[in-house]
């Protein structure tokens, strides 16, 4: 990024910040127009609301009862699933994980359309009682006019990528009244593995802050949710109780993507129309509320409840399940609708039943369960601390809850490599060397540490050479005796499943070192920590008397674009 392109984009930032604070504004109103018209006036029932967003702490079931809930959300699946499939595909689902996507595989680009059907789509699913959050349709909202606003104004794919993440954190900020936490998330939520877009920060920050003044100035300062007296862990011994639910929020959160993402490809596999499946999960909601309301919607009330103690034990524990269970048939199904809400109500029951199991105060244990099991489900443990401490104004609370929600990271991390999906975004990659949008990058830094390890090259070899050497077969022989080769790894080759460790390969071939690895289309910086999978194509350097046994390993791999060439897993 040039130096004169930043003034732009610090304007860039408190422009795409008014736009994000005002889409969200209607996105709310939107929200709560539709839950009016499908569960207060149809279903004749209404959930408890957060006092800072006007509503009241009291659940309101109509004289018909709740035996209307599942029409409503049977009604709202319908509807909402006509405009998703309708008019943009793209828009099904949690948004988040569709801007993630797009930031990595199509430069940021989101067609016009997406921002208001996502608008409506969602305002319709949630508001009719969908299990879902706020968080995925506002980012995707305002991301979609980051990247409007990218196009009419003509800029390179990088600023767009950077407008899009600038939109994002400004409808978040604006809808969880998080500006710090927020800017984190846009930046940290594309990757799974504690990386972050370092230079997006700046102006994501920008633009969250004044989305953040911009939504304050139609709704007040006071933080989501209501903490009566501040909590704080009064000794050493409290810290037991942290760790604890750190390790059982991990277990929860490595649970929570395997149940979302399975019940999804059991909606894959029905033989119906598309547009029907989001009725289908609906009528699951609805039908799984006539006993347990508290799972409609986004749950923020019933989440205060928990703060002020108010659920008994059982309660709590059967919505811990339920919620996961409701998020599920609603997004999985193709509804329109986020997770961030779900995973904190899931979190906030995980930490009552352990406020309740020991006769805790529940406030602190409440509010530290929603940190770490979103956190460590989403890999985003520093934007999720962030967050939660804004939205509850719980900020005495930010070591015990950064012990818990590290602690959930780990274990997250380490008991998803036994599932099949290990994170609620789907669309995450684990650095910014596996997103092919910094693929270009990816091969300047592999040409570089050739430079900067002193490899003495023949004259008439540019770097256009080395870029066009990943895509074929040949071997270059250096000054110094040895080649310069590409092989795509044998299925059958020992190094399958294991580490580099270092660019020395060990066994016999002491002296060949790999510089680059081309998986699938992305190429991948030689770390220490990256696992070799098979066909991946490897750039090594070899004296010659490796080559005969570099031959048990490696196979001279067909172009990238041949029909027949290993691709790899990305």
């Amino acid at each position: 990024m040039q130096n004169g392109d930043k003034p732009r984009l610090l304007l860039d930032s408190v422009v795409l910040g008014i736009i994000g604070g005002l889409s969200a504004q209607l996105f709310t109103w939107m929200l709560r127009l539709s839950q009016k018209i499908f569960l207060v006036w149809l279903a004749g029932y209404r959930p408890p609301g957060l006092p800072e967003e006007g509503g009241v702490l009291r659940e309101v079931i109509g004289p018909h009862g709740l035996w209307l809930v599942p029409v409503a959300t049977t009604l709202g699946g319908l509807i909402s699933g006509a405009l998703v499939y309708g008019l943009a595909p793209e828009t099904e689902g949690h948004g988040t994980d569709t801007v993630v996507k797009a930031l990595h595989w199509t430069g940021g680009i989101i067609r016009a359309r997406v921002a208001p059907v996502k608008m409506l789509a969602s305002a319709i699913t949630i508001g009719s009682g969908g299990s879902a959050g706020r968080e995925g349709p506002t980012a995707l909202i305002a991301a979609g006019f980051g990247s409007v606003y990218a196009k009419v104004l003509h800029r390179p794919e990088r600023e767009r990528r950077l407008l899009v993440l600038m939109g994002m954190a400004a409808g978040l900020s604006a809808i969880f009244r998080s500006p710090i936490g927020t800017a984190i998330f846009a930046v940290e939520v594309l990757y799974g593995g504690m990386d972050f877009e370092s230079e997006a920060l700046i102006y994501c920050m920008l633009a969250a802050i004044v989305a953040y003044a911009v939504n304050g100035w139609f709704v007040g300062w006071q933080s989501l949710f209501r903490v009566a007296s501040h909590p704080y862990a009064a000794g050493l011994a409290d810290y037991g109780w942290y760790v604890a639910l750190g390790v059982a929020s991990g277990i929860v959160a490595a649970i929570l993507p395997e149940i979302f993402y399975r019940l999804r490809d059991g909606f894959a596999a029905l033989r119906v129309p598309a547009w029907i499946k989001p009725a289908i999960g609906g009528l699951g909601v609805g039908l799984l509320a006539l006993r347990l309301p508290q799972v409609l919607g986004g749950g923020y009330g019933w989440i205060q409840e928990a703060i002020d103690g108010r659920l008994a034990l059982r309660l709590l524990l059967v919505l811990l399940v339920a919620k996961m269970l409701a998020l599920s048939l609603t997004v999985s199904s193709g509804g329109s609708g986020g997770v961030f809400a779900p995973s904190l109500f899931v979190g906030s029951m995980l930490g009552g039943v352990f406020a309740g199991i020991f006769h805790h105060p529940p406030a602190d244990l409440v509010i530290v369960g929603m940190a770490a099991v979103f956190g460590g489900a989403a890999r985003v443990p520093i934007a999720t601390l962030l967050m939660v401490a804004e939205m509850t104004g719980g900020y005495q609370l930010l070591v015990p809850a950064g012990l818990a929600v590290m602690l959930s990271f780990l274990i997250q991390i380490k008991l998803s490599s036994f599932f099949k999906y290990g994170s609620l975004y789907e669309a995450q990659v684990a650095a910014r060397a596996d997103s092919p949008a910094h693929r270009a990058e990816n091969v300047r830094l592999a040409l570089r540490l050739l430079d900067e390890g002193k490899i003495l090259l023949p004259p008439q070899v540019t770097h256009l050479h080395l870029a066009a050497l990943l895509q074929s077969g040949l071997s270059l022989d250096l000054p110094d005796g040895s080649q310069l080769t590409v092989g795509a790894l044998r299925p059958e080759s020992p190094w399958v499943g294991k580490a580099i460790q270092s660019r020395t390969l060990s066994g016999p071939i002491v002296d060949a070192k790999i510089v680059a690895i081309l998986r699938g289309n992305s190429v991948l910086l030689a770390r220490p920590e990256t696992i070799l999978q098979p066909g991946d194509r490897l750039l090594l350097i070899a004296p010659p008397q490796a080559q005969e046994a570099l031959a048990q390993h490696l196979v001279p791999p067909p172009a990238l674009n041949s029909p027949t060439g290993t691709t790899g897993a990305s």
